[in-house]
């Protein structure tokens, strides 16, 4: 099953929040749906799951659209937001059961279901605790267990590792990935890209609502890796020197030099031996370094090259 977005326009006021958007997503994959911060991507999640209107455009559910058919969102579109659950009186059960019997499951139908989910979720030793009393980690999977009451084919997720101690990001990782195994196609939002190039199988980056690269996530970085120079990473010991810093730009082959703290980074066309030739002359003027290396094309450094940071 496919979900296409096409050419979907959002505007507030004076700021153009989706600008003639269009990428699509598949059941059974996970796709990190990334941008800078204000670049579009809730309000496009909350126009997908009919929370907001668009001003144009269409999303197709398998040539089907479902701004004209939205009855079809509640059976085949699952949404995560990026508020937890905040109901201080109910119970973990309760909640689950209020919004399953929203969706029209009758007893004992109902009662099956969220049992189910309680266990799917690892909520199960927690039914009886109230949503206020849970910690971020298992708020978040009451709001997954929510999402996946009409077992939908797709989930939409913002920022669902925002906050999360380590274990709780471990715990949402593992969770994916079953979900995609189970076919079910997933559009995650996040600003842990090392996170997400663990998990996703394909990409889509915006920014100021517009699309710059889209597809699957291998060949998007492969696709970058030939389009420029290798990068070439120095960690030093102490900060560099501006001195030290115009030496290595004198370099004939090296260009577009950026520090980070104790970071040197490089566009380098030279070999690996002649890589190292460098880092021994920079030992020789007294540059401590504690490693070195070229650097491997990821999700990270494509987002980096393709996006400007701007926030609308």
């Amino acid at each position: 099953m496919k979900l296409e977005v096409i050419r979907l326009k959002k505007q507030f006021k004076d700021c153009t929040a989706i600008n003639n958007l269009s990428f699509s997503i598949e059941t059974g994959e996970i796709t990190g749906f990334i941008g800078p911060n204000g670049s579009g991507k809730t309000t496009t999640m909350k126009v997908i799951a009919n929370i907001e209107p668009c001003d144009e455009g269409d999303i197709l559910l398998d040539d089907i659209s479902i701004l004209e058919y939205p009855e079809l969102i509640r059976e085949h579109i699952g949404y995560v937001p990026d508020s937890l659950p905040s109901n201080k009186d109910m119970t973990v059960h309760e909640y689950i059961d209020f919004f399953a019997s929203a969706y029209g499951l009758k007893t004992p139908i109902r009662q099956k279901s969220v049992l189910q989910l309680e266990k799917f979720t690892n909520l199960t030793s927690l039914r009886d605790k109230t949503i206020d009393s849970l910690s971020k980690g298992m708020k978040q999977r009451v709001s997954i267990a929510r999402a996946l009451i009409s077992d939908p084919d797709f989930i939409l997720m913002d920022e669902p590792a925002a906050g999360l101690d380590p274990r709780a990001r471990v715990e949402l990782r593992d969770l994916l990935k079953i979900l995609k195994d189970q076919g079910k196609g997933i559009l995650i939002s996040s600003h842990i890209l090392s996170e997400l190039a663990e998990i996703c199988t394909s990409t889509v980056i915006i920014e100021h609502g517009k699309l710059l690269k889209a597809g699957k996530l291998e060949e998007i970085v492969n696709e970058s890796a030939k389009s420029r120079n290798p990068i070439f990473q120095i960690k030093t010991m102490n900060p560099p020197s501006e001195e030290l810093i115009k030496k290595i730009s004198l370099e004939p082959m090296v260009s577009k030099i950026s520090v980070f703290g104790n970071i040197i980074e490089f566009e380098y066309t030279g070999t690996k031996e002649q890589s190292i030739e460098l880092v021994g002359k920079l030992v020789s003027d007294g540059l401590r370094i504690s490693s070195y290396g070229f650097k491997e094309e990821n999700l990270e450094s494509v987002f980096m090259n393709v996006t400007k940071g701007e926030v609308q």
